[in-house]
C-alpha cells in the first residue's frame, strides 16, 4: 500500500470503477507502440469515458468540497508532520507521509494517506493549509483503480486510470489526454515518448 501511495501522489502531484467487480492483478503487458492508432484511440476514449462518464465527479462545488473535506481543511500536527516529511520518515502508526522538494532540498508540500481513511490524500503546505485532495476509487489498493487530484475548493486538476502498478493513463482537468505512463517513461497518444521520470 505505502509503494502504491507514493507512486499515486508522484504521478498526481508531478505536475472509480471496477470492472464488474473483477480485481485484475498481475503485470501489465506494454503494447502501446506497436498498436494502430485507431487502437490506441479507443483506448483513450475507453478510459476517458470511465474517468469523466456522467456519474464522476468532475468538480466539487466549494460548498461541496468544503463540507466533504471540513475536517482535513488544517492538519492540526502540522509541525510534527512538517519535521516526519523533511527527514524522510515514509510512515507512521497513522498515516504514510510523502514528501515533496523544490530543487531537490527545499520541503514544499507534503501528503498525509491516514490508515483509516487510504482513499484519500492530503496534500499541505509547510504550514499545514490543505492544498490538493486525492480521492482515490473503491477498490484500492486492488487493481484496476482510478483516482482524481482536486485543488482545495473542488477544481479537479487530474484523472488517472492505474492499471497495474506499471501503467496509468493520465488524463487532464477538461479530459484531454496527457498520456500513458508505463513505468519510468511516459507515452503520448501516438505512442511517441515523451517524459521520463526518475522516481518510479
Amino acid at each position: 500500500m505505502k509503494k502504491l501511495f507514493l507512486l499515486t501522489a508522484l504521478l498526481i502531484l508531478g505536475l472509480s470503477v471496477s470492472a464488474e467487480g473483477v480485481t485484475l492483478t498481475g503485470e501489465a503487458r506494454f503494447d502501446w507502440v506497436d498498436m494502430t492508432q485507431i487502437q490506441r484511440d479507443s483506448t483513450i476514449e475507453y478510459y476517458h469515458d470511465i474517468l469523466f462518464g456522467e456519474n464522476s465527479v468532475n468538480n466539487y462545488t466549494k460548498d461541496e468540497f468544503k463540507e466533504e473535506f471540513k475536517p482535513f481543511k488544517k492538519d492540526q500536527n502540522y509541525k510534527e508532520h512538517y519535521m516526519l516529511a523533511r527527514d524522510n520518515v515514509k510512515e507512521t502508526k497513522d498515516a504514510n507521509i510523502c514528501s515533496f522538494y523544490y530543487k531537490g532540498n527545499i520541503l514544499i508540500i507534503y501528503a498525509l494517506q491516514y490508515k483509516n481513511n487510504p482513499r484519500n490524500v492530503f496534500y499541505y503546505d509547510p504550514y499545514g493549509h490543505l492544498k490538493y485532495v486525492d480521492v482515490i476509487s473503491e477498490n484500492y489498493p486492488n487493481f484496476p483503480y482510478n483516482s482524481k487530484q482536486y485543488k482545495a475548493g473542488g477544481k479537479l486538476v487530474s484523472a488517472i486510470y492505474f492499471t497495474s502498478k506499471d501503467m496509468q493513463y493520465m488524463y487532464e482537468p477538461d479530459g484531454k489526454f496527457k498520456g500513458l505512463w508505463y513505468k519510468d517513461k511516459m507515452y503520448d497518444r501516438h505512442g511517441k515518448q515523451t517524459v521520463v521520470r526518475t522516481n518510479w
